[in-house]
């Protein structure tokens, strides 16, 4: 009953800076984390930030940890992932997801309900 709609991947220079959106609409909608997860072709899918449903807290992985920024816009159903100094292994497609508020196992894949179709970031060295 959730919606998602993910925008603002595109074809970057290493070194760069991109904006991914993801809009959210549906039942209950505010009551969900977001995640973003990403998966370069032949790879699996891999965790990289989490937002609480309050936007009070956030969780990175490492190798996006200092560079990403993960938030939530002043409409509370759109959450958005700032990508600084980007790295040519940052390719993949970017994927958002929606699940219910939890403290352990949220970097799996499986502990969200709701996904988006992707949107594609390449970054060129």
């Amino acid at each position: 009953q959730v919606q998602l709609v993910e925008s603002g991947g595109g074809l970057v220079l290493a070194g760069g800076s991109l904006t991914l959106s993801c809009a959210a609409s549906g039942r209950s909608v505010d009551s969900y984390a977001m995640a973003w997860f990403r998966q370069a072709p032949g790879k699996e899918r891999e965790f990289v930030a989490r937002i609480s449903v309050s936007g009070r807290r956030t969780h990175y992985s490492d190798s996006v940890k200092d560079r990403f920024t993960i938030s939530r816009a002043p409409a509370k159903n759109t959450v958005i992932l700032q990508m600084n100094s980007l790295k040519p292994e940052d390719t993949a497609a970017y994927y958002c997801a929606a699940g219910r508020p939890r403290t352990t196992g949220f970097v799996d894949g499986k502990a969200y309900d709701y996904w988006g179709q992707g949107t594609q970031v390449t970054v060129s060295s």
